[in-house]
């Protein structure tokens, strides 16, 4: 959905304000592969540029790539760059990102609002082909089962797995993979998978005759599904040789509540359910997190439901307030 931007106030989105966020702290975490000022960060900005600003106040990165697929908006979205040190390329990210130095160590977030397509999975494979160790990959993808049941689609009418064959690739879709298997999340999860395989394959090749302390690694961090609307799933991870050790020990990665990795919670996602809650709510239960254990959250008619899913992201709620300036 190029030019979504165009719809959609990207900055007021909880749930992806919550995942931003926890992004970047797990990014800090980086600081063991080297500086993070000499990481390059990567992404699709739309005219917000909200993980650009994130990552540049919290992380300190100053080398930022933004790519845009529609040049006819080019003088909108340089007047919106927020810092000098974002360099904008316009063109598809099929044909941008073989044209970057990738020498360097990289985060790359590919922050699209289209449904999974073989287009998404060049640049999947394309990055763990060329990145260097220590880098990170996310994807964030729009896994509605029926992307576009709100339009006048001629292949609305078909069924989910024939689009999605047709959309990835036969040959990408895992065999198991039944017409029953796409409702609800289920696209979310089938997702999820594709691109994990594709990501595994690429390393794989890749490694070829490596020696083994040379080998490359791809360890899986990050597997969010949440909807502000639409539902979306985010996948994604760290790239890195076997002699660097275990760096979910190292980086203490695997101390982030929200980190999906290894073979328990490897297929597991981390759900972002954003409650409504009104601002003396949120101070109210502020002032008994964290919790003891042993003891409740308690607030005023406020369902169970609700109290434990602030709990577990109420240290990157977002804070959202109309003012005049």
């Amino acid at each position: 959905m190029p030019g979504s931007y165009k719809d959609v106030n990207y900055r007021i989105r909880p749930a992806k304000s919550v995942q931003r966020k926890m992004l970047c702290e797990a990014f800090q975490r980086l600081s063991e592969f080297g500086s993070l000022k000499s990481y390059r960060y990567v992404g699709l900005p739309a005219t917000f540029f909200s993980d650009f600003i994130l990552l540049h106040r919290v992380l300190g990165i100053h080398n930022m790539v933004g790519i845009e697929v529609d040049p006819l908006e080019k003088k909108r979205f340089e007047f919106n760059l927020p810092f000098r040190c974002i360099k904008m390329r316009y063109g598809h990210s099929n044909a941008i990102l073989p044209q970057l130095d990738w020498d360097l160590r990289t985060i790359l977030w590919l922050d699209y609002d289209d449904p999974l397509s073989t287009s998404v999975l060049t640049d999947v494979g394309f990055f763990f082909a060329e990145a260097p160790a220590g880098s990170v990959m996310v994807v964030t993808l729009d896994a509605r089962p029926d992307p576009d049941q709100d339009e006048a689609d001629e292949e609305t009418d078909e069924p989910r797995l024939t689009r999605l064959n047709k959309k990835v690739g036969e040959e990408n879709v895992p065999r198991d993979v039944r017409e029953q298997d796409l409702a609800d999340w289920g696209t979310a999860f089938t997702y999820h998978r594709i691109v994990t395989d594709a990501i595994r394959r690429t390393v794989i090749e890749r490694n070829g005759s490596r020696p083994l302390p040379n080998q490359l690694v791809y360890e899986q961090l990050f597997y969010f599904c949440y909807a502000d609307g639409p539902k979306m799933v985010t996948v994604g991870g760290l790239l890195y040789e076997r002699s660097q050790g275990k760096p979910l020990d190292r980086c203490g990665f695997k101390d982030l509540d929200f980190i999906r990795s290894g073979p328990r919670n490897g297929s597991k996602p981390c759900f972002i359910e954003v409650p409504s809650l009104t601002f003396r709510e949120i101070r109210h239960l502020d002032s008994q997190l964290p919790r003891d254990k042993g003891k409740r959250l308690r607030a005023p008619r406020v369902p169970v439901t609700d109290l434990k899913r602030y709990e577990r992201i109420y240290r990157y709620f977002p804070a959202f307030a109309e003012a005049e300036l």
